[in-house]
């Protein structure tokens, strides 16, 4: 019996201690100090960098108590990645419950080579804004790709003014002045850009791209780019994609200025929002590659050069049929 009462005695003392514990990790750090503090959160961090940072900002007193109550909550998987405004004066589960829902600002990644209409969806379902209206007052080609962090309560102009100015800040006046010297406008720099953005798969295959497409500009060739016609023709409902995947005959006789299987030279204007890669692949392009053909395979995965027609027919044989 006294053995018995004895670890009776323990664990309920153990049970006691671990009460006090978890209950003292809980508690504010400072409940006089309610100076907010802006917490981070990237995207893709793993719960254990998280705990690690709110424990270095001083904003939690345990960090295996902080681990608890998020397990307790069930809200590991709800943890936004954003900046949060927290404070010493709140307790464990007041900054647990934050982190899911109490975002000051949003990360938003926005991909190479998407037109408006797909970053327009992107952008809807994480700020409280119309598509339809991003897709109006947006410029194709300038709405530069890129991962941001954003007000959560922007609206589409304060969206675009972000994305134009981080543009601005990438194609500065260095990447114009050489664009100048190769004798293209910026939209002519950034629409050539947008289609070497679709057409190459690599970044290595970008610049050869980018010269047989300026080499064929230069000699009146038509550029027969098929992203051009992709573009033309827009949303496919079947594919729920705004990039048609296997063009027919009758698509390549589309009537529109961005068939470039109809019309030579460039389309009006981008048919995407390049790479910094793809623009620097056009700005250091060179008109006297020996090329004037390529294909990629058709996993997408592998581009194939050619010098002649009969060669880029062979290639076609080899690698599409």
């Amino acid at each position: 019996m006294k053995k018995t009462s004895f670890f009776l005695s323990l664990f309920f003392f153990i049970g006691l201690s671990f009460s006090f514990f978890y209950y003292q990790g809980t508690l504010p750090v400072n409940k006089n100090n309610n100076q907010p503090k802006i917490f981070v959160i990237y995207p893709g961090q793993s719960l254990e960098k998280i705990i690690d940072n709110l424990a270095n900002e001083e904003l939690i007193r345990s960090k295996i108590v902080f681990y608890l109550v998020v397990k307790q909550l069930g809200i590991e998987k709800k943890i936004q990645a954003g900046d949060f405004r927290l404070s010493q004066s709140m307790t464990a589960f007041e900054i647990a419950r934050t982190l899911t829902d109490g975002r000051v600002d949003i990360w938003v990644t926005l991909i190479e080579g998407t037109r408006i209409e797909e970053m327009a969806n992107v952008l809807s379902k994480n700020f409280n804004i119309q598509e339809i209206e991003f897709i109006k007052k947006a410029k194709e080609g300038y709405m530069f790709p890129d991962t941001y962090l954003i007000p959560k309560n922007a609206d589409v102009d304060t969206i675009i003014t972000i994305l134009e100015s981080n543009y601005r800040k990438k194609v500065n006046e260095k990447i114009l002045k050489k664009a100048r010297e190769k004798g293209l406008t910026e939209n002519q720099l950034i629409t050539l850009a947008s289609l070497v953005e679709r057409e190459a798969k690599k970044s290595e295959d970008r610049q050869k791209v980018a010269s047989v497409l300026l080499k064929r500009i230069r000699n009146n060739w038509p550029l027969q780019v098929d992203a051009t016609v992709q573009y033309a023709l827009g949303y496919q409902v079947e594919e729920k994609t705004w990039w048609k995947k296997n063009l027919t005959l009758e698509d390549l006789k589309t009537q529109s200025p961005y068939n470039t299987y109809l019309n030579k030279g460039l389309p009006p204007t981008p048919i995407c929002n390049p790479s910094l890669d793809s623009i620097r692949s056009v700005i250091t392009a060179d008109v006297n590659t020996p090329y004037w053909y390529y294909i990629s395979d058709k996993q997408g995965k592998k581009m194939y050069f050619a010098t002649t027609l009969e060669d880029h027919q062979k290639n076609i044989n080899r690698y599409l049929r």
